[in-house]
C-alpha cells in the first residue's frame, strides 16, 4: 500500500512540475485522458521503484559530499535520480523527457517540495 501512495504522490508531483517548467514534459501526449493519466502513473511508478531501489545506494556513497556541502548535495541527487527516471522510461519511447541537468536540478527541487506538501494530505498507510 505504501509503494501506491508513493507513487500517486509522485506521480501528482511530476505531472505538476511539467506543467511549470518547460524543460521537462511528459512525452506520449495524447487527447485521450485516461491514457495520460496511465503514462503519468507508469513515471510515477518508475521514479518511485527508482527511489526506493537505487537512491539509497547513492545517498550512501554520498556521505562525504553530503556533509562537504552541507546537505545541499541533495539536490544532486534528485536530480540525478529524475535524470534516471528520465532514461528508463525513455527506453520504452514515452515518459519522461528532461532537457538537461539543470532542468533537472530544478525539476527535483520542485518535485521535492510538491511531493513533501502532498505527504502531509495524503494519508499515510497504517503499519
Amino acid at each position: 500500500m505504501t509503494f501506491l501512495v508513493r507513487t500517486a504522490v509522485n506521480s501528482l508531483a511530476i505531472w505538476l512540475t511539467t506543467l511549470m517548467l518547460p524543460g521537462l514534459a511528459i512525452l506520449h501526449e495524447t487527447e485521450e485522458a485516461w491514457k495520460q493519466v496511465g503514462v503519468v502513473l507508469i513515471v510515477g511508478a518508475i521514479f518511485t521503484a527508482v527511489n526506493l531501489a537505487v537512491k539509497p545506494i547513492v545517498m550512501v556513497l554520498s556521505i562525504p559530499f553530503l556533509i562537504l556541502t552541507l546537505g545541499l548535495f541533495y539536490f544532486v541527487v534528485n536530480a540525478l535520480m529524475l535524470l534516471l527516471t528520465s532514461w528508463i522510461s525513455g527506453l520504452i519511447g514515452w515518459g519522461l523527457w528532461v532537457q538537461d541537468f539543470g532542468w533537472a536540478l530544478l525539476g527535483g527541487i520542485i518535485i521535492s517540495i510538491i511531493a513533501g506538501l502532498l505527504n502531509v494530505i495524503a494519508p499515510s498507510p497504517s503499519r
